[in-house]
């Protein structure tokens, strides 16, 4: 095991970074996301159009980002590139945005669904849900104190398991689906055959709903609400990018973060798809635009009562393994903008034999649990998180930037420039647009909170000037 510069150990290879990417996105969003999507689009073919569609962006959106990646392959991410490309502000905004709302606010609510889904088994008062979702942090926050392989390592494994998972419920919702009072009898399908049952699946869910074909493939919805069924999609795609905040501790990182980013989102999309083809498989229109448990309803209608045990398992495993990820990628964020005096110093303190940011691990932990506890990550996250998405625009735009400088690298996928980047950059300014027309008050709010981080910026700077 190697370090990186500035100390960090090199563990992290292209199956823990893959693992990274597809573990981070595949939490809890697509086992209940699905009923947004469809509520907003109300027909099988429009619905699945816009999970493809989130596939693409999200695609694109990787492209970018092995691009900015290749140019700057510094632990950080997202706050490295837009320091590098635009300025310390851009960056910091971004940082103090993640800290104090999005990325703990996120780790905070996929805690507590991990408890929620965890009570399903062992019941828990409202302080007892608390409870468990603080110590689901707090263990995940001990064991990347511990070392960046152990977390990664544990990623991977949680990642192969609910990857599994997904499988399994496609195949045996397939094969099931069309006798849901049916038992497990004989085996299951060869690979063949579930390949072939899988495009069944898709042609049964497009004509199974007649009056909704005969709204229009969208099934009547407006632009405005495929906007906002597509950034719903999105929102079960998201942390694609958090890989490249460990940037500083992979192996070769500008060869095995493009990579992982595009074998893990790929490797999403096509799960995404196929579990939606399975829900509209095995239930009603109707049940997939009303319904909250989603995939507990479609393991009920394949496998009986039991199936609701069975997903309430698998979803609790697939949100502590997406929270593991999570949990890994922000102090590294936390530790570069220490490292540029735009935290305390001590943040940026490695571990001097583990090598790991402890301090800025124990920061975000004490603050995601606090949020937990006080349950004000709800209205925080909810009116802040369409603000990733200008910070995602930007991140197109600094492709640009960054590539004007005369020691650039050469491009990493020479078709896709600069094409992909300029569609990834209007729709990512779109969905924010649309976003604010939909909601002007929230908007409103949520842009404040994330520019309140401006005038501490410059108290800052201030402060450190001689």
């Amino acid at each position: 095991m190697s370090e990186a510069g500035g100390g960090f150990a090199k563990a992290i290879r292209l199956p823990h970074a893959t693992a990274m990417v597809v573990g981070t996105i595949i939490g809890a969003s697509i086992f209940v996301q699905p009923s947004e999507v469809t509520g907003r689009v109300p027909a099988p073919e429009g619905a699945l159009i816009v999970w493809l569609i989130a596939g693409i962006l999200t695609f694109f959106g990787c492209i970018v980002t092995a691009e900015l990646a290749a140019l700057k392959p510094e632990s950080g991410g997202v706050y490295v590139f837009l320091r590098d490309a635009f300025s310390p502000l851009a960056g910091f905004l971004w940082g103090w945005a993640m800290f104090w709302t999005m990325h703990s606010g996120i780790i905070a609510a996929i805690a507590v669904v991990f408890a929620r889904y965890l009570s399903w088994f062992v019941p828990l008062g409202e302080g007892g849900l608390n409870l468990v979702a603080v110590a689901a942090i707090l263990a995940l926050s001990g064991i990347n104190y511990l070392g960046v392989k152990h977390g990664s390592t544990l990623q991977t494994v949680f990642t192969f398991v609910k990857v599994g998972a997904v499988v399994l419920m496609v195949a045996v919702g397939i094969s099931l689906g069309g006798g849901a009072g049916v038992g497990i009898g004989s085996a299951g399908p060869d690979a063949a055959g579930v390949a072939q049952a899988a495009g069944s699946a898709a042609t049964a869910a497009a004509d199974s709903i007649a009056p909704a074909a005969d709204a229009g493939l969208f099934g009547g919805a407006s632009f405005k609400d495929v906007l906002l069924a597509l950034v719903a999609g999105l929102f079960a795609f998201g942390g694609w990018h958090m890989v490249t905040y460990s940037a500083g501790e992979t192996v070769d990182p500008k060869r095995t973060i493009p990579r992982a980013l595009l074998i893990g989102v790929g490797i999403v999309t096509v799960a995404y798809l196929a579990l939606n083809a399975v829900y509209f498989y095995v239930l009603p229109l109707e049940t997939v635009i009303s319904s909250e448990r989603i995939a507990a309803d479609a393991a009920d209608a394949v496998l009986g009562r039991g199936g609701g045990n069975v997903m309430s398992g698998l979803v609790a495993f697939s949100t502590f393994g997406g929270l593991a990820g999570i949990v890994l990628a922000g102090p590294r964020v936390y530790h570069a903008m220490a490292q540029d005096g735009l935290l305390f110093r001590w943040v940026a303190d490695l571990h001097p034999t583990r090598h790991t940011p402890h301090r800025a691990i124990a920061l975000q932990a004490i603050w995601a649990s606090a949020l937990v506890w006080t349950e004000s990550y709800r209205t925080l996250f909810t009116r802040v998180i369409y603000t990733e998405w200008i910070f995602f625009g930007l991140l197109a735009v600094a492709v640009f930037a960054l590539r004007r400088r005369a020691d650039a690298p050469p491009l990493v996928h020479r078709w896709a420039h600069p094409w992909v980047a300029i569609v990834f950059a209007v729709s990512s300014f779109g969905i924010v647009l649309n976003q604010i027309v939909a909601e002007p008050s929230e908007s409103a709010v949520g842009l404040g909170l994330v520019l309140a981080g401006a005038p501490v910026y410059w108290i800052v700077r201030r402060r450190r000037r001689p």
